[in-house]
């Protein structure tokens, strides 16, 4: 028997949003505040295993993109997060879903009073969106589903602006799983057949040139054939490197509140010691997620204290 193919997904996932699927749904509630404008429609059909977009912190006027969005419901949140002057967007390769989503669109924008969400039929692999326009990407237990997650996370990389983050929800495997669950069409569709390991799917973002990576949250799935599943929520950012990086006399400290930290690059810096860096690693120390842990030294011997979240430096909705 061979693996699941992406038309076996897809015939699953029509199937789920013609009929509520009991066993796909997530235990996970959203706040009612967040979800008071969506049709039920759209809430009997969440089939993730997170809350992607409530761990994202968000701003106003944010571009975000929601990978395998089905019926809607977190790019419906999101609309409402990022107001009038935002725009979301929801890419899924299932008609049947995106008839659900599109019906439900008319709904939501007179809820709330103005329309800002816009969905494409689209795959993983290939985003139908143009590169480095996105501020934020999510996705909501469906990057298992894929059978090239090396290109989802390169395509997610391309399609990210400087800077930009993604936050995602998604099922890993303590260990590998075996051949016959990776051979179950069930197992599959319910995003377990196709998981990463946890240690796989970390390493997956740090190859494909994501920093500042963070488990956000972690909670035990299920338990099929003695392996363990786990629900994630990941974080992580895109730093676009120059094409040189100049030491020019900044230096940093690390503020603590531990002894010693090594960054993505394996730069080594402890507690209150001073240490030379280059023009690349002071943007990204002056970003999220490092902003509040570091003084910066400047050349002229000035300090500049970078301090944790305020309004002037949360512009992307995610630092500390």
């Amino acid at each position: 028997m061979e693996n699941p193919t992406r038309e076996d997904v897809k015939e699953f996932y029509s199937e789920a949003a013609d009929k509520p699927q009991e066993d796909l749904c997530c235990p996970t509630s959203y706040p009612q505040q967040n979800i008071d404008h969506i049709p039920q429609e759209v809430l009997d059909r969440f089939y993730g295993c997170g809350s992607p977009i409530i761990n994202a912190e968000i701003q106003i006027g944010e571009n975000i993109l929601d990978l395998g969005s089905g019926a809607g419901i977190d790019c419906f949140i999101a609309s409402k997060l990022v107001g009038n002057t935002g725009t979301v967007i929801g890419v899924d390769m299932t008609d049947n879903m995106l008839h659900v989503a599109n019906e439900s669109k008319i709904l939501v924008s007179d809820n709330l009073g103005y329309s800002n969400v816009e969905f494409r039929k689209g795959y993983l692999e290939d985003i139908p969106v143009t590169n480095k326009s996105i501020d934020l990407v999510t996705s909501n237990c469906v990057i298992n589903l894929s059978q090239d997650k090396t290109k989802v996370f390169s395509d997610i990389w391309r399609i990210l602006k400087n800077k930009g983050r993604l936050v995602i929800s998604d099922i890993v495997s303590e260990t590998e799983t075996t051949e016959d669950i990776r051979k179950n069409k069930q197992l599959w569709g319910q995003c377990l057949a196709g998981a990463l390991t946890e240690t796989g799917f970390l390493t997956s973002l740090e190859k494909t040139g994501f920093y500042g990576i963070e488990v956000l949250k972690k909670d035990f799935w299920k338990n099929i054939e003695n392996i363990n599943f786990y629900s994630i929520t990941v974080r992580a950012f895109k730093y676009q490197k120059s094409s040189k990086c100049d030491f020019q006399g900044h230096r940093a400290v690390y503020n603590g509140p531990f002894k010693v930290i090594i960054d993505d690059e394996g730069h080594v810096f402890s507690r209150n010691q001073v240490v030379e860096i280059c023009t690349d690693t002071l943007e990204k120390l002056k970003s999220s997620p490092y902003l509040g842990s570091f003084t910066i030294l400047q050349p002229n011997g000035d300090k500049t204290e970078l301090p944790c979240c305020t309004t002037e430096n949360n512009s992307n909705g995610s630092c500390c």
